[in-house]
C-alpha cells in the first residue's frame, strides 16, 4: 500500500516526472498525494487530499523547482486522509523530508519522547516520527547518514523509507525493511520507487533493494550497504523486459479490463517457466510429509484450488489455511518434514509473510509462488516459482490468479508422476491440456464479454448474490463472489452448493440472483438438484456451463458458456473468466472505477 517515487536528474525539473510516476503508482493508494523537491538549499513542498488529478488541478504538482525530489501517493493506515497526514513529512526545521510505506509499531512511544524534547508534530501519522528522529540525531552532532541509520534502528515494524535533506541536497537515502523498494539507473538520472512501473518509461535497468539494506543515491551512482553493520553490498543490475506500454492501459478504459484481456499471454509466459524449476519444486513437496497452503484473498482461492488439484491428480492430501489465521490454527504442529506453499501476487502481503516466518521458526520448508521478482517473500523462501503475469496494476487480481492456478496445475501433474498416480501417457495428456488453455481463455474472453455486459445491465440494481458450486468449482464461486464484492460493492456470498440448503436458502426470494458454476465433471448431476431447489424458491439462475449443456441452460435465466472441450480438471482457469468480466461490467454500469475500489489497495502490507 502507498506508492513512493524519488529521482535525481543531472539537469531539469524533477517534479513533472514525479507527478507522472505517482500516477503510475496510484493503484497503490489514492487518499492523498504529495511531492517535495530541493532547490537552492530549500525544500519545496506541495500535497493535498484526493486522487492525483484532483490535487494537481488546484496545486499544479509540476510547478516545483529542483532536480531532486520525492513523492508519495497514500492509502491511509495511521490518521484519516487529510493534507496534514499526507506525505512527505518534514522535521521542525524544514530541512528533512520523508516518505514512508508500512507501519511503525512503536511510533506512539517515540512520539511522546520527541514531544517531551520539544518537537512539534503536525500530523497523526506514524511516519512523522522519522524526520523528527533524524533531526534529533543531527542536532547531537551525527552526520546525516548516521542519523538516518540510528533512526531506522529505533523503528519497530515494517517500512520502506526515502529521505531527502538540505544537509546533503544532492543525495536520496533509501531504506527497505519489509516493504518494497526498487532502484532505477539511466545515463543521467537515478530513481527509487515502490514498484518498477514508476520509472519504466525512463529506464529498464533496475537494482533490487533487499530487506535490511540502506541505499544512497546520487549522480555519482548508487551505494548499497547493510543497515545494521554498514558493510558494502555489491548488487548486479537487472534488465527488465516489460515494455512501458505493459504498465499503461493500452487503449482500454481500465487496467482491469486490459489485464483480463492479457490473461492468455500471461498464461503462455507462465507455461514457459523452465520445467526444472517446476520439477525441483515438486520434489521438495513430494519429499515432505505435510503440505500446507497459506495465502490470502484471491491467492487463498488459488491455494484452495491447489488442494483439490493435488488430491485428484497426484493423490496427495494437503491443508489450506488463511495466512492471518495460520499460526493460531497450526500452533506447534509443524516440523522439518512440513512444507508451506505460500502464494502471494505481490510477495509483500504481510499476513502471508508473517505466516511464513512462523513456519520457518518451526523448521518448515517454504515454497513461494509470487509474481514479483525480488519481493520480500522470496527472501524467506527455500524455493520460489516466479509467475510471469507482468505488472498487474488493477487492484482486483485477475491475470495473477490465472497464472497461480496454472502453476499449481503444473505442480500437481509433476507430483502425479512422482507419486505414480499418473502413468506416462496420462502425464503427457495433462501436459498437452495445459498448453491448450491460453487459446481457450482467449476465446472465452472474446465470446463472453458481450454476455457479461448484457447480464450486468440486467442485474446491476440487485444488492445481493449467491455464488454456488461443488468440488473444485467452489473455488471459482468464491473468487467470482470476491470480485463482485471488491469492485461492484455487492453483497455476494459463496458456498458449496450442497451447503446452500443448510441455512443460506432461507434468504432466497423472488428474483434473488444465484450464480452456479457447473462444469461437466462428477459434481454436475448433484448441482442440477441444487439449481432446482433455488428455482423452486423463484431464484434468478445465472449459470457458467459448458457450451453444449442445453439442460442447465434451459433452467437458467442467463448463461455464460465455456468450450465443451476445455480441460475439465483445470476448470477454474476457464470458468472464472466470465465472472471476472461480469464483475467488471457490474462496476462500470454503476459508474464505479474498478481500478480503484474503495478501502482496498494492491498489496496488503499491514496486519
Amino acid at each position: 500500500m502507498c506508492g513512493i517515487s524519488a529521482a535525481i536528474f543531472n539537469h531539469g525539473q524533477v517534479a513533472p516526472f514525479l507527478h507522472r510516476a505517482l500516477k503510475r503508482l496510484e493503484y497503490r493508494g489514492y487518499d492523498s498525494v504529495g511531492i517535495a523537491t530541493i532547490f537552492n538549499n530549500q525544500i519545496y513542498l506541495k500535497k493535498g487530499v484526493g486522487k492525483i488529478d484532483k490535487v494537481h488541478a488546484y496545486l499544479n504538482l509540476d510547478d516545483l523547482p529542483g532536480s531532486i525530489g520525492i513523492g508519495h501517493t497514500r492509502w491511509a493506515t495511521h490518521g484519516v486522509p487529510s493534507k496534514e497526514n499526507s506525505h512527505p513529512h518534514l522535521d521542525c526545521t524544514n530541512s528533512i523530508a520523508v516518505v514512508h510505506n508500512g507501519v511503525i509499531d512503536n511510533f506512539e512511544s517515540l512520539k511522546r519522547n520527541l514531544v517531551a524534547e520539544g518537537h512539534v508534530f503536525k500530523s497523526e501519522t506514524d511516519t512523522e516520527v522519522i524526520p523528527h528522529l533524524i533531526e534529533k540525531y543531527v542536532s547531537e552532532g551525527n552526520s546525516l547518514k548516521e542519523s538516518i541509520r540510528k533512526t531506522a534502528m529505533d523503528l519497530e515494524g515494517t517500512f520502506a523509507i526515502v529521505i531527502i535533506s538540505t544537509y546533503e541536497p544532492n543525495k536520496i537515502f533509501c531504506i527497505r525493511n519489509g516493504n518494497p523498494l526498487v532502484l532505477g539507473i539511466s545515463a543521467e538520472s537515478y530513481y527509487c520507487a515502490s514498484d518498477i512501473p514508476a520509472f519504466l518509461q525512463m529506464t529498464k535497468d533496475v537494482l533490487l533493494l533487499h530487506d535490511g539494506e540502506f541505499a544512497i543515491v546520487s549522480l555519482d551512482g548508487i551505494s548499497i550497504e547493510s543497515l545494521f553493520d554498514g558493510h558494502k553490498i555489491k548488487r548486479d543490475k537487472i534488465h527488465i523486459t516489460w515494455t512501458a506500454d505493459m504498465a499503461e492501459k493500452g487503449g482500454f478504459p481500465h487496467f482491469m479490463l486490459k489485464e483480463i484481456h492479457e490473461q492468455p499471454q500471461a498464461l503462455r509466459d507462465t507455461l514457459h517457466v523452465k520445467q526444472d524449476i517446476i520439477s525441483n519444486a515438486a520434489k521438495l513437496i513430494h519429499d515432505s510429509k505435510e503440505i500446507f497452503f497459506v495465502a490470502a484473498g484471491t491467492s487463498g482461492h488459488a491455494g484452495l484450488a491447489g488442494r483439490y488439484l493435488f488430491s485428484k491428480i497426484s493423490g496427495l492430501s494437503s491443508f489450506m489455511e488463511n495466512s492471518s489465521e495460520f499460526e493460531y490454527i497450526i500452533n506447534n504442529n509443524l516440523s522439518e518434514e512440513s512444507i508451506v506453499i505460500a502464494i502471494t501476487q505481490s510477495g509483500e502481503t504481510l499476513d502471508t509473510i508473517n505466516a511464513v516466518k512462523f513456519a520457518k521458526r518451526h523448521g518448515a520448508k517454504i515454497l513461494s509462488i509470487t509474481n514479483v521478482i525480488g519481493s520480500s517473500i522470496t527472501s524467506y523462501s527455500d524455493y520460489t516459482i516466479l509467475t510471469q503475469a507482468g505488472p498487474e496494476i488493477g487492484v482486483a487480481a485477475t491475470k495473477t490468479f490465472l497464472v497461480q492456478l496454472i502453476t499449481l496445475s503444473r505442480l500437481s501433474i509433476e507430483l502425479g508422476k512422482l507419486t505414480g498416480l499418473l502413468n506416462n501417457s496420462e502425464y503427457a495428456a495433462y501436459s498437452s491440456d495445459l498448453l491448450r488453455i491460453p487459446g481457450f481463455i482467449s476465446n472465452i474472453v472474446n465470446s463472453e464479454e458481450k454476455s457479461a455486459r448484457f447480464i450486468s445491465n440486467e442485474l446491476y440494481t440487485k444488492q445481493s448474490f449467491y455464488y454456488l458450486g461443488r468440488g473444485i468449482s467452489i473455488t471459482t464461486a468464491m473468487e467470482g463472489a470476491l470480485k463482485l464484492k471488491e469492485i461492484a460493492y455487492n453483497h455476494a456470498e459463496a458456498y458449496s452448493a450442497g451447503e446452500s440448503k443448510h441455512g443460506p436458502i432461507a434468504l432466497v426470494e423472488h428474483d434473488f440472483p444465484v450464480v452456479f458454476v457447473v462444469p461437466p465433471d462428477e459434481t454436475r448431476e448433484r448441482t442440477i438438484g441444487n439449481i432446482m431447489e433455488m428455482k423452486a424458491r423463484n431464484a434468478k439462475i445465472i449459470s457458467v456451463i459448458s457450451d453444449n449443456d442445453s439442460e442447465i441452460e434451459s433452467i437458467s435465466k442467463f448463461s455464460f458458456h465455456i468450450p465443451s472441450d476445455f480441460p475439465i480438471d483445470f476448470s477454474p482457469i476457464g470458468y472464472i473468466v466470465p465472472l471476472q468480466l461480469f464483475s467488471y461490467y457490474m462496476a462500470t454500469r454503476k459508474g464505479l472505477d474498478p481500478d480503484k475500489p474503495r478501502n482496498l489497495a494492491k498489496s496488503v502490507t499491514v496486519l
